[in-house]
């Protein structure tokens, strides 16, 4: 199959583009860095046959990735303790891991006098 005629390139520049919020498009930037060139986005798409598919699929791609590059980062995690429940489990099989391992190894002697 001969993918490279309907292999499709779609080139999104980015820093030029007055489509975002200027905000918006400082997130995009940052997020979408180790993937920009000279300030523009390339996406490729060659799996479909036909070109046209290929375009909508390059299309839908660059709307995913810029959709991921603007969304806003997620709040930051609280730190939270430990249950006194969880904690208490969890030493209890420390316990039981250490008993086990604890008599694998020991010969035992024979009693004095058998």
């Amino acid at each position: 199959m001969n993918t490279t005629d309907s292999r499709v390139e779609l080139v999104f520049a980015l820093e030029a583009s007055e489509a975002l919020p200027r905000a918006l498009q400082q997130r995009a930037l940052q997020r979408l860095a180790g993937r920009l060139v000279e300030g523009t986005v390339v996406i490729t798409a060659s799996e479909e046959r036909s070109q046209w598919l290929n375009r909508q699929v390059a299309l839908r791609r660059l709307q995913e990735l810029l959709r991921w590059a603007i969304s806003p980062p997620p709040p930051p995690r609280r730190p939270t303790r430990p249950s006194k429940g969880s904690v208490e489990r969890r030493l209890m099989a420390k316990r039981l891991r250490a008993r086990i391992k604890g008599n694998r190894g020991r010969a035992r002697r024979p009693e004095e006098g058998d």
